[in-house]
């Protein structure tokens, strides 16, 4: 499982990291307003599974969740998981569908 302490939100770089041995997972994003644009996921393939996928972009999401945001999924992997992942659609700002 995958540790909250472990992300790191980039702010200058506008991307959340993850850095697992010498390999670097990240999102990327445009935050506008009350709104995050998660633009592109980079997981390394040396370290993918879509266990590993899935946890990052949890951890991910409850860091947006927590700071109250809504969730624009732009990335067609992540809108992928937020369609398998109901729970996290009442992140989306109104009017947005998956």
């Amino acid at each position: 499982m995958i540790e909250a302490s472990e992300l790191v939100d980039n702010d200058f770089l506008r991307q959340y990291e993850l850095k697992i041995d010498d390999y670097l997972a990240k999102i990327e994003y445009s935050l506008q307003e009350r709104k995050i644009f998660l633009t592109k996921l980079i997981i390394p393939e040396e370290i993918y599974s879509e266990n590993f996928q899935n946890e990052f972009l949890i951890t991910v999401f409850k860091d947006i969740e927590e700071r109250n945001l809504s969730v624009v999924p732009t990335s067609p992997e992540i809108a992928k998981f937020v369609r398998k992942n109901r729970k996290y659609k009442r992140m989306l700002p109104v009017g947005v569908r998956i």
